[in-house]
Formats: C-alpha cells, sequence, structure tokens
C-alpha cells in the first residue's frame, strides 16, 4: 500500500459539516476553561446511541492531531505536582490561554475515558458504531461515529489520559479510552446552517 491508503477525501459538504464541528468544539471547551471552571458541558458531553437507543452521556475529549499534539506538556503538568489543585490551575491556564485557538490542529476523533470494567465501553466496542448527539447554545450535531478502543500506544489515547488525569487524579491507569470517528456524510448539524 501507498503512503496515501489511509487518507480519506471528504466532498466540500463533508468538509464543511467538519471543520464547523471543530470550530464549535474549540469554541465552547475554551469558554468552559475560561468561565466554567473546565467542567463539561452539554456540547461536551453528548448522549450516545446505539441502534436509536440511549446507552449513556460520556464525556469526550478533543485532542490535537500527532503533529500538533501536547501531550508531552501534559503529562509534564501532570507529574510536576501531586496537588490536585495546582494541577487544575495549570491546565485551566494551558487550555484557557492557546489551547483551543487554531481548529484546524484538532482530530476530529474524539475520545472518552471509562473504568477498565465498564459495561458502557464493552456495549460501545462490541456495538462497532453509535451516534453522539450534542447539544449547547442551541447548536446541536449528529454524529454517527465508528468505535474502536484505542490502543496503548495511540496517540489520541496518550493524549486523552494525561488531559483527564489533569481534571481527575484517581483515573486508573488501565483505564479504557475509545475512539469516536464520525463518518461525515451520515452525520448533520441542527440547525443545518450557522
Amino acid at each position: 500500500m501507498g503512503a496515501g491508503a489511509n487518507v480519506v477525501r471528504l466532498d466540500r459538504a463533508n468538509e464543511e459539516l467538519r471543520d464547523r464541528f471543530l470550530r464549535w468544539q474549540c469554541r465552547i471547551r475554551q469558554i468552559a476553561m475560561r468561565t466554567g471552571g473546565g467542567r463539561p458541558t452539554g456540547g461536551m458531553t453528548p448522549l450516545a446511541h446505539v441502534a436509536g437507543e440511549p446507552v449513556a452521556r460520556i464525556v469526550t475529549v478533543l485532542s490535537k492531531r500527532p503533529e500538533h499534539s501536547v501531550s508531552m506538556e501534559l503529562r509534564h503538568l501532570a507529574r510536576r505536582t501531586h496537588d490536585p489543585a495546582e494541577r487544575r490551575e495549570n491546565a485551566l491556564r494551558l487550555f484557557a490561554e492557546r489551547h483551543f485557538q487554531a481548529a484546524t490542529e484538532f482530530s476530529d476523533t474524539l475520545t472518552a475515558s471509562f473504568a477498565p470494567d465498564s459495561s458502557v465501553a464493552s456495549g460501545l466496542v462490541e456495538a462497532r458504531e453509535c451516534r453522539l448527539d450534542f447539544e449547547q447554545f442551541g447548536q446541536g450535531f449528529r454524529l454517527n461515529c465508528e468505535v474502536r478502543r484505542l490502543s496503548e500506544h495511540n496517540p489520541l489515547r496518550e493524549a486523552t489520559f494525561w488531559h483527564n488525569l489533569l481534571f481527575n487524579p484517581r483515573l486508573p491507569a488501565d483505564c479504557i479510552i475509545l475512539g469516536f470517528e464520525p463518518d461525515w456524510g451520515r452525520s448533520e448539524a441542527d440547525p443545518a446552517q450557522p
């Protein structure tokens, strides 16, 4: 296989939907970091559906693509102190100031962490696909996604683990981290136009 074998080409409408979703995600996450103490909001906690049935509300992480990764910086912040309040304060400063400035630096694969024995995670992996319903500020997105468990060395898993550890010092090292890769041709925004 050639170097471009894993490249997925989107048509213009799908690209616009993806770009709009990423800009919206960056905006709501930056607001949450600046004014909400980093607490997850409705736009970050979609309701997951499997076969049309609601399963659970999950907390998603939006990570930068590997070439823009800040995983090393997140790991440094987590290891620099054992004080959870100081970790949180340092994370909020990083995320509020510059982290969400360029939506083009982010992967469209969302991630979420689960307890090692999570039946929700097991069910999502077994189903292999789900729909994530996001809503905030009068804007909604319905993303049909492929679900997969991320391997230990996956850059998105690493970014998610260190991100979540900054906000949850009790996060187990063996937590399950799932990736949700949207099928933009089968996803939609409501309202459809900004």
